[in-house]
């Protein structure tokens, strides 16, 4: 246990470390008040233990129940019971995921943070059961995935271009600590349980389906929101310790609260499942919950330092730059940032590993790792120059998808499962807390304090890291499959004429002889 936690500890700092290092340069270029450069070190700090804690907890807790359940659903060999089992667990999953949770906080002034959390949790639970239904019934990948985006284009037209960046910053954010390790172990449950020789392949795109559905069901609110009478609350800013104590106390206060309240349903989900239906071992029963707890304890300190540090510093800091005739600099600084936040994620290490192995070594971790850190630094880059420069996020989403649609023709159907379930790991918690925020705070700069502005050009930047690895991962497979054809080409049986000798071997004798 105590192995796995530093393995953890390593990979939170490998994740924070970089950020808190730019960002403090930027601080002594654009000063902030003391305490609110205090309160973001110790957010970083809290940042790095909560992240531990949370994946050690998932690892041992989420990816166990979800196995456990794909397995037992799928066995019991009813559809219904599947499509029910699965639809359930993906809302109770989703409601306690913390990019969620992020996200929804920034937006309460718009929408209810409890009505976006349910609408996009419903969200999940229907297009994962939907996923799961189609590992089933084996319906091709592809064709779904071209119809359900078709889906989401078709609907994005009726709905005002403010809610546009927000819905596709939706699917980004939910796919992501809480439930990616959730699903994807429920995916191998199922696939494995069925028996097909396909099931490695099965497990992947799961991932894919649940960023859909908060698109959708974000899209749809817009649908009756025409013209949201939003607000903005003001930036926070601590400038002495009295005011740090105040404001620290009063965000972990309401995260015990929030956190308590989320993960409540999973723990009746083990109750139900592990004890009553599956009938676990006591063992696995209590490791379960001890992973639990850590997954509590870890949601709490890394909300709370989320709220505290990063989310307040990156909103002054976007502020103070976007106040600035200097308000260009976002561009390079974002395209900076998503360099390094990708080459730090964990969720992007594990990716790079099984690309390697799935390639047999042609495509390297290192190439991918590097291939996925420009692709990431240059839609952080067009995210920014969208808050700069004032245009529609149309112009990047359209051309985006439509390469990642044609590059689905081109490449092993493997790689479009991975490339597409790689948009939730990509958009990792550091995008979430710091760069949304940093894009938020320039736009209320820029735009005079317009909320509206702020709605339409401030959100976008989790939509288009998720977009990313659409176009990168499809890339790398089409590079694959060109080097594959070369290695396996059959060479030219080229005729060529034979030329004998007849040879004399008692001439040779004499000869010798003499």
């Amino acid at each position: 246990m105590w192995k796995a936690l530093r393995d953890k500890v390593k990979e939170s700092v490998l994740a924070v470390v970089p950020i808190t290092i730019i960002v403090l340069l930027l601080c002594c270029i654009f000063p902030l008040p003391l305490w609110t450069v205090i309160s973001f070190i110790i957010g970083a700090f809290m940042l790095i233990i909560g992240l531990s804690l949370f994946n050690l907890g998932a690892d041992s807790s989420m990816m166990r129940l979800g196995e456990d359940i794909g397995q037992f659903i799928t066995k019991k060999k009813k559809l219904w019971l599947l499509i029910l089992v699965s639809a359930l667990i993906g809302l109770i999953i989703t409601i306690a995921e913390p990019d969620l949770i992020v996200l929804a906080e920034q937006l309460s002034r718009t929408i209810p943070s409890a009505v976006l959390i349910i609408a996009i949790a419903v969200g999940v639970g229907i297009f994962l059961a939907l996923s799961l239904v189609r590992i089933v019934l084996q319906i091709n990948l592809n064709l779904t995935l071209i119809i359900l985006y078709g889906i989401v284009f078709l609907i994005a037209i009726f709905v005002p271009e403010k809610f546009i960046a927000l819905s596709f910053d939706s699917g980004g954010v939910t796919t992501g600590p809480m439930t990616v390790p959730f699903i994807l172990a429920l995916g191998l449950g199922v696939a494995g349980a069925r028996g097909s020789n396909s099931s490695k392949d099965d497990s992947f795109g799961l991932v894919s389906f649940c960023s859909i559905g908060p698109v959708l069901m974000v899209l749809i609110i817009g649908l009756f929101i025409k013209d949201p009478k939003v607000s903005t609350e003001n930036i926070i800013s601590l400038t002495s310790g009295n005011a740090f104590a105040n404001f620290f106390g009063k965000q972990l206060l309401s995260m015990i609260g929030e956190i308590s309240l989320a993960i409540l349903p999973i723990i009746l989900c083990v109750v139900v499942f592990e004890c009553f239906l599956i009938k676990d071992n006591k063992k696995g029963i209590i490791k379960i919950i001890i992973g639990l707890v850590y997954t509590y304890l870890g949601l709490i300190i890394f909300l709370t330092g989320a709220h505290i540090g990063f989310m307040p510093v990156a909103n002054l800091l976007g502020n103070t730059i976007g106040s600035k005739n200097l308000r260009w600099i976002l561009i390079p600084l974002g395209m900076i940032m998503g360099f390094f936040v990708v080459m730090a994620e964990p969720a992007v290490s594990v990716l790079n590993k099984q690309v390697e192995e799935l390639t047999s070594g042609s495509i390297s971790k290192r190439t991918m790792l590097l291939t996925m850190a420009i692709g990431v630094a240059i839609s952080i880059g067009l995210a920014m120059s969208r808050v700069v420069f004032n245009y529609s996020i149309w112009f990047i989403l359209i051309p985006g998808y439509l390469i990642a649609i044609v590059l689905m023709f081109l490449v092993p159907k493997i790689f479009t499962a991975i490339a597409f379930d790689s948009g939730g790991v990509a958009s990792g918690p550091m995008t979430a807390t710091f760069l949304l925020p940093l894009a938020s705070g320039a736009c209320l700069a820029i735009y005079q304090g317009d909320a509206t502005q702020m709605l339409k050009n401030g959100f976008g930047v989790v939509a288009l890291v998720a977009m990313t690895p659409l176009i990168v991962v499809q890339i790398v497979g089409l590079i694959y499959k060109i080097k594959t054809k070369i290695m396996t080409k059959p060479t030219l049986n080229i005729k060529e004429e034979i030329i004998e000798f007849t040879i004399d071997f008692q001439e040779m004798e004499e000869k010798a002889s003499e």
